[in-house]
């Protein structure tokens, strides 16, 4: 049997699923990404596909690159959609969710990994880091939707800011873990950290992410006009946008998903009413559903590989339990009190915290900097998590956010900013209301 013929085959039917799954989906209580494991999981099961049963500890390097790219892509859109402008007060419920609830978080989770599943201090910290942070690509169907029809929506608002910032925020945890793994008890690595993986990483990704935004926002819409980008009407250039924050920051040793997000707001602040802007978002949306199609049915066929569950024990089902029903709802609702949103909102705010590829990320970029002790655990453990987040948020989200809408006086059959970001197009936002 020709391998190539069958790979173009199947690949041809996840661009066509790409396209066609999001209207079928978009009126049932049934997710994109829970069609995509099952999908990777059959692929993996039929006699005729070459789809390896891949085993994300022996492809730390493609697993980390790969999750790296997705996770860029959606950051540069979650940043794009953003209406409401940058502030304290503007942003307050952002600022908690991030100030509270994700320490909180990282530290009850690590906890669990070492009461429960008997990690060492330096891995237990790596699966409270990995997986704090609210996923851009999978939270994308509580996310605001396309530009200039999102702003008045503090759910998705909430939810979207948090996931575009807390992915890069969750990074210095990380770091902290490897060090510990690397000084073998001595706790001298504390300054160093301190200096450079806290201050110098993160100082790096606001100042590149800002300035790469600025220069592009000049090119784009303040240039002598025969040389404005945004005279072209590609969408292209927003994944050109992507790589070249990213990479920049890379490059000077800071933190290239916080970059890549400063980029999309402060580019999105220089022109904030131009249509480019749903130029470049449609575009990088399409990329994004096919990158996360695709990472999703690998997921998929290491989940039938196999052997990343046989680790799974009652000790891993309890600290998934805890983590998905406790704890993220638990420090979410903490770092919403004194907030005026109405109850039901802010309960949504704490329990839609979706876990998912950035988790995958995390894990496999620090596998690859040191050796973990019981490294195997915190990898099942990620993945069972992410697993029931899919399938219990992918389930629930539709109607949850229909009866929020009909609460609050919205008929969501006419929400623009609020269908979810993976069924929407340009032909469905054109015949629509014009926002919230």
């Amino acid at each position: 049997m020709n391998s190539y013929a069958v790979t173009l085959l199947l690949f041809g039917a996840v661009v066509l699923l790409t396209a066609w799954l999001p209207l079928v989906l978009r009126r049932i209580p049934l997710s994109l990404p829970i069609c995509c494991i099952g999908i990777g999981i059959l692929f993996a099961w039929s006699p005729i596909s070459p789809l390896p049963r891949m085993n994300p500890l022996e492809n730390a390097v493609w697993t980390e690159h790969f999750t790296e790219l997705v996770v860029i892509v959606a950051l540069m859109g979650a940043g794009l959609k953003i209406d409401r402008p940058l502030g304290w007060r503007r942003w307050m419920t952002t600022w908690r969710l991030l100030g509270l609830a994700m320490p909180l978080s990282i530290g009850a989770i690590a906890f669990l990994g070492w009461s429960i599943l008997g990690l060492g201090l330096a891995s237990a910290l790596l699966l409270g880091a990995a997986l704090a942070p609210t996923d851009p690509v999978l939270a994308a169907d509580v996310q605001v939707g396309p530009p200039k029809t999102g702003e008045n929506d503090d759910i998705r608002f909430a939810l979207t800011s948090e996931a575009g910032l807390n992915d890069g925020l969750s990074f210095p945890f990380v770091m902290a873990a490897i060090a510990i793994a690397a000084s073998g008890g001595d706790w001298g690595w504390t300054a160093r950290w301190f200096v450079v993986d806290v201050v110098w990483r993160l100082a790096a990704g606001v100042a590149v992410g800002w300035a790469v935004g600025r220069l592009l926002g000049f090119l784009t819409f303040r240039a002598p006009e025969a040389g404005r980008l945004a005279k072209t009407g590609d969408g292209l250039a927003a994944l050109g946008f992507t790589c070249v924050s990213y990479a920049a920051t890379e490059l000077v040793h800071g933190y290239g998903f916080v970059a890549v997000f400063i980029t999309a707001l402060t580019f999105r602040s220089i022109e904030r009413g131009s249509d480019y802007h749903e130029e470049l978002h449609d575009f990088g949306e399409q990329i994004e559903r096919l990158l996360m199609m695709l990472l999703l049915v690998c997921f998929g066929s290491a989940v039938a590989e196999g052997k990343l569950i046989s680790f799974v024990d009652w000790r891993v089902v309890v600290v998934a339990g805890l983590v998905l029903a406790v704890v993220r709802p638990l420090c979410g609702w903490i770092s919403m009190l004194g907030c005026p949103h109405p109850t039901a909102e802010k309960l949504i705010i704490a329990v839609f915290g979706i876990r998912g590829l950035g988790s995958i990320y995390y894990l496999a970029y620090a596998s690859g900097k040191m050796q973990f002790q019981a490294i195997e655990t915190v990898w099942s453990t990620v993945f069972l998590i992410i697993l029931v987040s899919i399938v219990l948020h992918g389930v629930s989200v539709t109607p949850v956010m229909k009866w929020i809408d009909r609460r609050r006086g919205v008929d969501p059959a006419r929400r623009i900013g609020g269908m979810p970001a993976m069924g929407r197009n340009s032909l469905e936002r054109g015949q629509g209301s014009g926002g919230v």
